[in-house]
C-alpha cells in the first residue's frame, strides 16, 4: 500500500514538473512600445479603442467608442447613431481626418480592418452592420440592417419543430439566417479572391458568414457549441495568405483554423483566451492572438507569437496601465510580423509595439 502511494505520488509530482516546464518554456519576447502616438485636435479624444488598422501608406485607422449610442424609453432602444468615431492618422501619429462622422451604421465599435486594395470596413456590434469605405472615406458597400427600434413580431416558420437560431433564422442554435442577417457582429477579414468572411457572434448567431467581393451571400458555418466547427463567441477573425481561415473562439478557449469553405482543419488550445487574432504579412507569415484572462483583461492579459500550425514562438506583455501594458486587446494589426499595434478598451488607447526579433528582453 506505501510502495503504491509513493509512486502515485511521484507520478503526479512528474506531471506537476513537466506542466511547469512546459509553461516556462514559453519565452518571453522583448518590445519596445510607445503609447502617445496620435497629436488629435482639440475637444477630440479617443474612447475605448476597438479596432485599430494600417493602409499600405503606414497610415493608421482607429474605429473607437464614444457618445452615447441609445436612448432608453422603457424596456426599448431607441437607437440612433453617433455612438462611435472613425479616426486617420499619418504614420507619424498626426490626425488626418474623420471618416464617416455621424453616420447612420455608428452604434458600438467592435472592429476596423483594411483590406489590399486600402478598402476602410468597420464592424459594428451595435448597428449589427459591416460597412466598407474607399480609401477617400466614401461608403462602397453595406452588409447587415440595423434592429428596428422596436420589436417587429415575424410570422411562423409554419414548421413547428423549427428552432429559432438568430435574427431570421431557423435550424441549429446559433447557425444564424442565411444572408447578412447578423447579430452584433464582431469582426471581418478577407482572402486572396476578395470573398469576404464575417465573424458574427456577439448575439444569438455563432457563425462565420462568407461572403463574394461584390457582398453576394456564399455560405455560412459553425452554430453554438463546443465541438470542431461549433463555436461559443467567434469574437475575431484573421485569413493567410493560402486562404485559411482563423477564428477566435474566446468562450471555448481556442482558435480554430478552417478552410474557405469552412471545412475545419485544426484548432490551437494552448492560448487562453484568444480575443483579438492578426496573421502578418511577408513571405514568413505569424498568428498574432491577444488573451484576456478576466472580463475586463486587467487581471491577466499577454499576446502570443505563434507559427501559423499553432507553434508558440514567444509571448509579451502583461496586465496593467503603463506603458508596455495591456487593458483588455480588442484588437491587433499586424501587418508588419514585428511592428503591432494594438487597440484597448479599459486603456483607451493605441500602443504601437516593436518587437526585437532576436527575442531578447
Amino acid at each position: 500500500m506505501i510502495r503504491s502511494l509513493r509512486l502515485a505520488v511521484l507520478i503526479l509530482s512528474l506531471v506537476l514538473v513537466a506542466r511547469l516546464e512546459s509553461q516556462d518554456a514559453i519565452r518571453e519576447i522583448g518590445f519596445d512600445a510607445s503609447a502617445d502616438l496620435f497629436k488629435l485636435p482639440a475637444d477630440v479624444y479617443l474612447g475605448e479603442v476597438a479596432g485599430v488598422a494600417t493602409n499600405s501608406k503606414g497610415q493608421i485607422i482607429v474605429y473607437t467608442r464614444t457618445g452615447n449610442p441609445t436612448v432608453g424609453l422603457g424596456n426599448s432602444r431607441l437607437f440612433t447613431h453617433g455612438g462611435s468615431r472613425l479616426f486617420q492618422f499619418d504614420r507619424n501619429g498626426s490626425f488626418v481626418r474623420e471618416i464617416g462622422q455621424g453616420l447612420y451604421g455608428f452604434l458600438v465599435a467592435h472592429a476596423v480592418r483594411v483590406d489590399p486594395q486600402d478598402n476602410i470596413w468597420i464592424v459594428d456590434e451595435g448597428s449589427s452592420q459591416v460597412v466598407k469605405f474607399s480609401p477617400d472615406g466614401r461608403v462602397l458597400m453595406i452588409l447587415g440592417r440595423k434592429p428596428e427600434a422596436v420589436t417587429i413580431r415575424q410570422a411562423p416558420s409554419g414548421n413547428a419543430n423549427a428552432t429559432p437560431s438568430g435574427r431570421g433564422g431557423t435550424g441549429a442554435p446559433g447557425a444564424g439566417g442565411a444572408g447578412d442577417q447578423f447579430v452584433r457582429p464582431s469582426d471581418v477579414a478577407f482572402d486572396g479572391e476578395g470573398n469576404i468572411f464575417v465573424a458574427d457572434g456577439h448575439g444569438a448567431n455563432s457563425r462565420i458568414a462568407k461572403f463574394d467581393r461584390n457582398g453576394r451571400f456564399l455560405l455560412s458555418w459553425g452554430a453554438r457549441g463546443t465541438d470542431p466547427g461549433q463555436f461559443n463567441v467567434p469574437h475575431s477573425i484573421a485569413t493567410d495568405a493560402q486562404g485559411n481561415v482563423y477564428v477566435a473562439d474566446s468562450g471555448n478557449r481556442r482558435i480554430q483554423v478552417f478552410d474557405g469553405r469552412g471545412a475545419f482543419k485544426s484548432q490551437i488550445t494552448n492560448i487562453g483566451v484568444p480575443m483579438a487574432v492578426c496573421v502578418s504579412g511577408g513571405s514568413h507569415q505569424y498568428l498574432y492572438s491577444s488573451h484576456s484572462g478576466d472580463k475586463y483583461g486587467m487581471d491577466d492579459a499577454t499576446i502570443y507569437k505563434l507559427e501559423l500550425d499553432g507553434k508558440i514562438v514567444g509571448k509579451f506583455g502583461t496586465a496593467g496601465k503603463l506603458v508596455k501594458q495591456f487593458g483588455l486587446v480588442n484588437a491587433i494589426d499586424c501587418r508588419s510580423a514585428n511592428e503591432i499595434y494594438i487597440g484597448e478598451l479599459t486603456n483607451w488607447r493605441v500602443q504601437k509595439l516593436s518587437l526585437r526579433p532576436d527575442l531578447s528582453k
